[in-house]
């Protein structure tokens, strides 16, 4: 592969993680969901390494994503430096520095999930792509955290 077909890959995939913070924040989780293969996988952890949840296939990415947010809720994702690695002409991987805030209205229900207002995170997601059909799309998505703030 020379540097011309390595540079296009890298900036396919970002256009997919560009389009995964845009469709979050505009609540499209079918259209997120679609980013993924259809059995891929969605593991956001909390700061100290442990699972939050293991997500796995469209289906259930778009459902438990969807179904955590209210249509009231203000979602701002921002995806920052990225190292992206191409391992074959249809096999990659890269590590995204984000930050995610989230603002809930003041009427949103509360729960045992989630029983903050807002939230403001830092870390990174770290990513396993792959090439179907002529198009990149996430095989795998590990959500990793340096720090959460929580307002009640």
């Amino acid at each position: 592969m020379d540097d011309i077909e390595r540079l296009g890959i890298v900036e396919d995939i970002r256009r997919v993680m560009a389009r995964y913070v845009r469709y979050a924040d505009h609540h499209r989780w079918l259209d997120l969901a679609g980013l993924f293969t259809p059995n891929g996988t969605f593991t956001p952890q909390k700061p100290d390494g442990t699972v939050w949840l293991r997500l796995e296939g469209r289906e259930q990415i778009a459902a438990t994503i969807g179904g955590s947010n209210t249509p009231g809720d203000t979602l701002i994702h921002h995806l920052f430096s990225d190292e992206i690695d191409v391992d074959a002409a249809d096999d990659a991987r890269g590590v995204f520095a984000m930050e995610d805030i989230i603002i809930r209205p003041d009427d949103a229900p509360v729960s045992d999930d989630f029983p903050f207002k807002g939230m403001h995170g830092y870390g990174h997601y770290h990513a396993r792509f792959r090439r179907v059909d002529g198009s990149w799309q996430i095989s795998e998505l590990v959500q990793t955290r340096l720090r959460l703030d929580f307002t009640y």
